[in-house]
């Protein structure tokens, strides 16, 4: 996978310009703002949102990311833009998406078009104030992107115009979706559609965050009508109860990741073939659907003895 080169000279000269000045208190301050697009930011507030404030708060932000999740992949599947330290002599890599990987290995750090952060961060904090209407959250949508997607051009590993068609595609799938999620009745359908939609993906897609993006949403949407059957679990504002479901649910999620791992070897779960790309999906469907749907089920009992104790 070699991708595509091409950019404007403006791009170019805007993102060595900016580089020029950024000290190393730059490089940390625009460090700390992408976080706000990655997965694990991302996960969290999705969690909180979850298990502790409000489920069907949750669903409605956790529908819009998920559309989010997939068109990204699918986009750059298309395009195969390569990023900007890739071939600007003058542009540096201060933060590659995977630390662990030789900068220039496109696999591993991906393609540049359109901004993956910028994207997911436009849907995931303009879904706040969509959902529910405050000040506070419509300032957040929208500072926290435009900071996210500052900070991608900073470290020199996105584009201007990836980071721009990351805050236009965020912004048509956050109020499509949200739209299309408040005007249709049977969700669960909805929803399948949405999934039959993003599968046609399958069909070209050869990069681990389309299929990590297809099994999310595989778990997502079937943990729904299965929590709303057999779970119905409780919101809570108790601090302590707040806390483990938060706490257990992480160390639940990288345990799964773990032992869904174990039947596979490195070297399989590593290549880019059709078999490794199906038990990645899988494996994150797995994920998701016990920590929305199974897991819960711990809460209400938890609370059984809690209600007995204070009866």
């Amino acid at each position: 996978m070699d991708g595509n080169t091409f950019y404007f000279q403006w791009e170019a000269l805007l993102i060595e310009t900016i580089q020029s000045r950024m000290g190393d208190a730059a490089v940390a301050v625009a460090s700390f703002f992408t976080l706000f697009g990655e997965e694990v930011i991302m996960i969290a507030v999705l969690g909180f949102l979850y298990w502790v404030y409000d489920k069907q708060f949750a669903r409605f932000v956790g529908t819009n990311i998920m559309v989010g999740l997939i068109v990204n992949p699918m986009i750059k599947n298309v395009v195969f833009r390569r990023r900007p330290y890739f071939d600007i002599a003058g542009v540096q890599c201060f933060k590659p998406v995977d630390g662990s990987a030789e900068i220039y290995d496109i696999a591993a750090q991906g393609y540049s078009f359109p901004s993956g952060h910028t994207l997911n961060s436009t849907i995931l904090y303009g879904s706040l104030p969509k959902y529910k209407k405050n000040c506070v959250l419509l300032v957040i949508a929208i500072a926290v992107p435009l900071l996210v997607g500052a900070s991608r051009v900073m470290l020199g590993v996105h584009f201007p115009t990836d980071v721009l068609a990351g805050w236009i595609f965020g912004t048509v799938i956050l109020f499509l979706v949200s739209y299309l999620q408040t005007h249709i009745k049977r969700q669960n359908l909805f929803h399948l559609i949405l999934f039959l939609i993003a599968c046609v993906g399958a069909t070209y897609c050869r990069t681990e965050d389309y299929f990590t993006g297809l099994g999310i949403m595989a778990g997502f949407f079937l943990s729904i009508p299965f929590e709303e059957r057999f779970v119905k679990f409780e919101a809570t504002r108790k601090i302590l109860p707040a806390i483990l479901r938060i706490a257990g649910g992480t160390i639940l999620y990288f345990v799964l990741n773990t032992l869904l791992k174990l039947p596979f070897s490195d070297a399989f779960l590593d290549t880019p073939t059709m078999a490794a790309f199906l038990v990645r999906s899988m494996r994150y469907a797995i994920i998701l659907f016990v920590l929305l749907a199974v897991y819960p089920m711990i809460f209400n009992r938890m609370k059984k003895p809690a209600d007995q104790n204070d009866s």
